[in-house]
Order: structure tokens, then sequence, then C-alpha cells
């Protein structure tokens, strides 16, 4: 059987020195391993959390290695890393566990020489008292206590001040909850239970649903149709739209689909969605979940969201969910936050092309919605007031009133206020 441990450093040299995302990474490296349930939560548990908490690990290893930790070996610097982590936040791993086992995973990797090293810095850290030792300064407190780079601290305290960003980093380092979506087409409440068996979950709202762990994809209700995976904040940003079966939706930027599922549940698998992504495959996907879920009323089209198509109809609603950087969703894909804001340069001026687009489609009185997962000012007020300033044609639509949104015609929600994803939701109305 394969060592959950080995996996976990295996899979972190992968996604540090390739750069996917992490729950890819992830899945497929559980997909073509030999490990029981147990087995993939403690692989999973060490992967996720040893990414989410890099910038930490790498303040104690710095402290206590008397080499720079520029270089270390990968494989011995996320050996470490691993090990840190399970002494520090896993309370269900005996220090000495943690130590033995990173130790000898040095020597799985071949890495005998180092081994000795490896036991050194896990057994100081033990006896310092496990102390952080953070830096003096305010900023590089923040980025070592929190796992965040300084730029993006900076970027939103500047957005949002100190409190309110103290308080999403916290949640952000909190291990993501999984909600779910129900078809109401397909089940009742009473079905939906009875076919996720023994795997628990708790109903939030008549459709939402919250599971703390387990493999939702595994259960029955999966395979039936009877839900789909999609954050509060995403569910929230489909309600605001409010499509109907009088209305023809377009789904602008819609891969995977779960936004294009939600509303196609609203309209009653009636009325018409169109669903586009720039790629084929993309739009595949879509069109595959449709077909899972029983929604006949979903079109998927492969198609560039910044280019008119005059042949496609006049929309009643329209969401525009644009490309972002993403920093909303850090919990659920963590190494995101260590991407340079240089990175997210050009989106601004990309989401309003898209936004732009998407107006040539809607019909007069019809209602766009605009979001972003991502909490940058930049690509949220900043594009919408440009919009706004820009297109005579259209004038805020207040948002529907439902519980998480706020009054107004736009929102930024925050995971720590909410539970859900950092989300940004924007509605405008075609006035001529």
């Amino acid at each position: 059987m394969t060592d959950p441990r080995y996996l976990a450093v295996k899979l972190l040299c992968q996604t540090f020195s390739g750069g996917s995302y992490s729950n890819i990474r992830l899945s497929s490296g559980l997909d073509h391993a030999d490990l029981d349930q147990r087995g993939r939560r403690l692989c999973s548990a060490i992967y996720y959390g040893t990414i989410s908490r890099r910038i930490t690990l790498d303040h104690v290893i710095s402290r206590l290695s008397a080499r720079p930790i520029d270089k270390l070996d990968d494989v011995i610097i996320n050996i470490l890393r691993s090990g840190i982590y399970q002494i520090l936040y896993m309370d269900s791993v005996p220090d000495n566990a943690a130590v033995n086992e990173s130790v000898s995973l040095a020597k799985r990797f071949r890495k005998t020489s180092a081994s000795g090293m490896v036991n050194a810095v896990l057994r100081s850290f033990i006896r310092s008292g496990k102390a952080l030792d953070l830096p003096k300064d305010s900023l590089s407190a923040m980025s070592v206590e929190f796992s965040v780079p300084k730029e993006l601290i900076s970027s939103l305290t500047a957005d949002y001040g100190s409190d309110r960003t103290e308080s999403f980093l916290r949640f952000a380092l909190e291990a993501p909850v999984t909600y779910l979506r129900r078809n109401q087409l397909r089940c009742s409440h009473e079905e939906l239970l009875a076919a996720l068996g023994e795997l628990p979950a708790r109903q939030l709202s008549r459709y939402a649903y919250a599971v703390e762990n387990g493999d939702v994809t595994a259960t029955e209700a999966f395979k039936k149709g009877f839900f789909h995976v999609q954050d509060l904040s995403s569910q929230l940003c489909c309600g605001a739209l409010a499509p109907t079966e009088q209305d023809t939706v377009l789904d602008i930027c819609a891969a995977p689909g779960g936004k294009t599922f939600t509303m196609a549940e609203l309209m009653n698998g009636r009325g018409r969605i169109f669903a586009f992504d720039l790629h084929e495959k993309r739009a595949g996907l879509i069109r595959s979940g449709a077909e899972r879920l029983g929604l006949a009323n979903i079109s998927a089209i492969a198609g560039d969201a910044t280019v008119f198509d005059p042949d496609l109809p006049k929309f009643t609603k329209i969401l525009c969910d644009v490309p972002c950087s993403g920093f909303g969703v850090i919990a659920r894909k963590p190494e995101i936050r260590y991407k340079s804001l240089s990175e997210f340069e050009r989106l601004p001026e990309i989401q309003y092309q898209i936004a732009r687009n998407a107006l040539n489609y809607l019909a007069p009185g019809g209602e766009l919605v605009y979001s972003t997962c991502t909490l940058r000012k930049a690509e949220n007020d900043q594009v919408t007031e440009r919009l706004l300033r820009e297109n005579s044609s259209i004038e805020p639509a207040p948002l529907p009133e439902l519980p998480g949104l706020p009054k107004g015609s736009s929102a930024t929600l925050f995971p720590s206020e909410l539970t859900g994803d950092g989300f940004f939701i924007a509605k405008f109305r075609k006035v001529r």
C-alpha cells in the first residue's frame, strides 16, 4: 500500500515546481495510489496544509537550518515542511511520529545523507517549544502568521483595512467545507440524504448543504444527479440574477458549469441557457454535467467572450462571471495566495472587455450580473464603475433580498462573514 506521507511529499514537489492547481494534482495522485480512506485523508491534510502554510513553515526552517533554504534539495525542503506542519498543526500526529516518519522519508527518497539534518531540524523545533518567533515589523509578522505574501496583504489592507483583511486571512487557513446544491428536479431532501448514505450532510437552506469530509462524487446521490458541488457564494450569485423559466439566459464564461446548473434548476429545467467557454474541452464538461443532472435546457458551446457573435439571440438575463485572480478562494486553492500581483495586471482590461461585449447581447429591460471570486477592488468595483461610466445604456439594478446578500446593487462577500468563498456581485439593467 502507498505511504500517504511519501505521496504527499511527492505531490508537493510537483506542485511547487510545476505550478498546477492543487486540487487537480491531488486528485490525480490519489486516483493512482493504493490508499484506504484513512490514508487518503492523511495525505490530503498534509498536502493542502503544507501548501497553505508554506511561508510560515519556511520561516521556521530558515531559523533552524544551517544551510540557506534556497540551497536545500527540493525533496528535503518538502519533507521538512510537511514534518513541521504535522508537529505544529496536526494534533492527531505525535511529535515523535512526525520526526521518525520524516527521517524515514529522506531515506525512501534516497536522500540518506540528509536524514540526520532532517532529524536535527525537527527535534530542534520541538525543543524550542514550537515557537514561531514572528518578525518585529507588523507586515512581515502577518505574512509569516497567515502565510500570505506581503504585497497581497498590503493590497487587501489598502482596499478594506487591516481588521477585515486579518479576519479574511485567518478564515482562509481553516479547512474548507464542501457545499452541495440539491437538484430539486431530481430529488427531495429526504431522497438526497438517503442517497448520500453515511456521508453526513447539514442542510443550510432549502437547496444548500454542507459536507465536512468525504468523497461526495463516490456517492449514489452524485451518480443519480441529485446534486452538484457549488460554493455558497456562487449559489448566491445565481440567486442574484434570479432567472425564471420565461428567460433566455447567457452564461458567458461558464465552465465548469456550476452556476449554469443552478440557474437551469432555478428555471425548473425550462427556458433556455446558452453556456459559453473559450475551449471546447471545457464546454464538454458543461454538457456532461448537464446530462448527469438531467438538465435539457442548457446548450454548451465554445466561444470567445470578448468577440461579438451576431448569430446569437438577445438575452433577458446574462451572467458575466469573468476570469479573475481568484484570491477569494485561497482556502480551497491555497497555491493562488503565492501568485504575484503582477500576473494580474492585464485582468481588469480583459474583464471590462468581456462585460462590455456581454452588453451587446442584453435585451432592453434585461439584467446582467458581473461577478468574480476575488476580493481585489481593481477587478471588482473599479471594473463595474467603468462599465457604468462608459456605457449609458445600463443602470445599477437592486440585488434581490436573499440571506447573505446586503442591500444595494453590488456586494463584496467575505468568507469570514458568510462562510462561503470570497466573492463580488454587481447587477445592472439595460434601460435602452
